[in-house]
C-alpha cells in the first residue's frame, strides 16, 4: 500500500517514557474525578501557558459548551463562519442563536467593525476564533464588547502557547477555550480546557464539568460530565516535556515551505507578525486562480492523486451546512470574504516527525503547478 502523507500527525513520545506515568495511575487506583495526574497537569499547563487558572476537559467541544453555560449566555452569539463546526455547534447545543459575520480576508479572523454592525438587543456574547493561531484583533473586539456590555469567549483551539507582545493570547476576553485533540500541537488523545481569569469562575466551571456537584450531597447547577481522566492527563504531562522540540521542528518546516513558495504569483502565505510567538500549527496556502495556473481544487486533487492528504481548512463554511444555511446571517452575500477565502485555502501537511523528502514531494507538486505543468 502507498504511504499517505497526512495533513497532521500527533506528537507521540516514546512508549517507554509513558510507562512510568501509567504505573503511577495504576498504583493510585484513581482513574478520573480530579486525580493527581489531573491536578499536576492543570498546574504545569498554567505555568507553561502563562495563565492563572485552567480547567481541564475531556474534549474541547465540551469546554466550549460549558463556557457558554458558565457565563450564563442567552439569546444571540456573534461568531465566525470560517472555523471548525464545533464552534457554532456549541452555540446551538446551548439553545442559542449563532449570528455569523464576515472575516478579515488577510488574517481570517472576525472583523470587529462587522461584529459591531451585527449587534442587536438579543446579542449577549461574541465567540471569535484565533484562526490558525493568528490572534484576532483582541483590542478591537474588546472595545466593541465593552461598549455594548457583551461577553467574549475565544475559541482558541489553534492558539496553544501563542504569545503576543510577550503575553499569552489566552488571557484575552472573558474565557478562552483550548482543544487537546490528537490533531493539535499539544494533545491528550482527546481533551480540552477553559482558561479562567479568576478562582471564582474556575470554581463554577469545575462544578459544571462534574454534574454540578459542589460536595457529596449538594448540586448547585445542571452540570455535565466533562472531566478529563487520569490517563489523558498523564499523557499530557509527558507531552509537555517534548513540546518545545516539536515546535522548533514545526517552525523549520514552515520556513522551508515559505522559502520554496516565495514570490510565486497567485499564492499567498500566512506571515506571523514580529511581535508574535507563534506555534506553527498549520500551513495554510491561499490560491488565487486568476493569477495561478490552476485552481485550489485542482491543486488539492493533484495532492490526493499523489497520496498527500492536504485539507481545505475551512471549506465549506459553517454557514453552508443544513442546520445553519437558513439563517439570515448565513447568506453568502453577507460573508463575501469568508466565502472567497474558503475557496482559496489549502492546508499543507506539517507535523513534528515529517521528513524532508515528504515535504520536498509536496513542494514539487506546487512548483510544477506554478509552472503550468500537468505532471504534478
Amino acid at each position: 500500500m502507498a504511504k499517505f502523507i497526512p495533513v497532521t500527525s500527533p506528537l507521540i513520545p516514546p512508549l517507554e517514557d509513558f510507562l512510568p506515568y501509567l504505573e503511577e495511575v495504576w498504583a493510585s487506583r484513581r482513574l478520573t474525578n480530579g486525580g493527581p495526574m489531573h491536578e499536576r497537569l492543570e498546574c504545569e499547563l498554567a505555568a507553561y501557558l502563562g495563565v492563572e487558572h485552567i480547567c481541564l476537559f475531556a474534549n474541547g467541544t465540551l469546554a466550549l459548551v460549558t463556557a457558554l453555560q458558565a457565563l450564563r449566555i442567552s439569546g444571540e452569539v456573534i461568531t465566525t463562519p470560517y472555523s471548525f463546526i464545533a464552534t457554532a455547534h456549541s452555540v446551538l447545543w446551548n439553545g442559542l442563536k449563532p449570528v455569523f459575520v464576515d472575516i478579515d480576508p488577510v488574517n481570517c479572523n472576525l472583523d470587529p467593525a462587522q461584529v459591531e454592525e451585527a449587534i442587536t438587543p438579543s446579542t449577549s456574547a461574541i465567540m471569535p476564533v484565533h484562526c490558525y493561531g493568528i490572534p484576532c484583533d483582541v483590542e478591537g473586539i474588546q472595545r466593541v464588547a465593552d461598549t455594548y456590555g457583551l461577553k467574549v469567549i475565544y475559541d482558541a483551539a489553534h492558539a496553544f502557547g501563542v504569545r503576543q507582545d510577550g503575553a499569552s493570547i489566552l488571557r484575552s476576553g472573558d474565557l478562552s477555550i483550548l482543544s487537546f485533540h490528537a490533531t493539535k500541537i499539544f494533545n491528550t488523545f482527546e481533551g480540552g480546557a477553559i482558561i479562567c481569569p479568576d478562582a471564582k469562575i474556575k470554581k463554577r466551571i469545575d462544578y459544571l464539568k462534574n454534574f454540578g456537584f459542589a460536595d457529596e450531597v449538594t448540586v448547585v447547577a445542571p452540570g455535565i460530565n466533562g472531566k478529563m481522566n487520569e490517563v489523558q492527563a498523564a499523557f499530557g504531562l509527558l507531552q509537555l516535556k517534548h513540546l518545545d522540540g516539536a515546535l522548533k521542528t514545526r517552525r523549520r518546516l514552515f520556513e522551508r515551505y515559505c522559502q520554496a513558495f516565495s514570490g510565486i504569483s497567485g499564492l499567498r502565505m500566512v506571515s506571523p507578525r514580529s511581535n508574535l510567538e507563534w506555534n506553527y500549527s498549520y500551513y495554510p496556502l491561499f490560491v488565487d486562480e486568476e493569477n495561478f495556473p490552476i485552481s485550489r481544487d485542482a491543486l488539492f486533487m493533484r495532492m490526493r492523486e499523489a497520496d498527500i492528504l492536504a485539507r481545505r481548512y475551512f471549506y465549506p463554511l459553517i454557514s453552508e451546512f443544513p442546520m445553519y444555511r437558513g439563517l439570515d446571517s448565513a447568506q453568502p452575500k453577507r460573508l463575501r470574504n469568508a466565502f472567497n477565502v474558503s475557496r482559496q485555502v489549502i492546508c499543507l501537511p506539517i507535523f513534528p516527525h515529517m521528513e524532508d523528502h515528504e515535504q520536498d514531494k509536496i513542494i514539487a507538486i506546487v512548483l510544477h503547478a506554478a509552472k503550468g505543468s500537468n505532471n504534478g
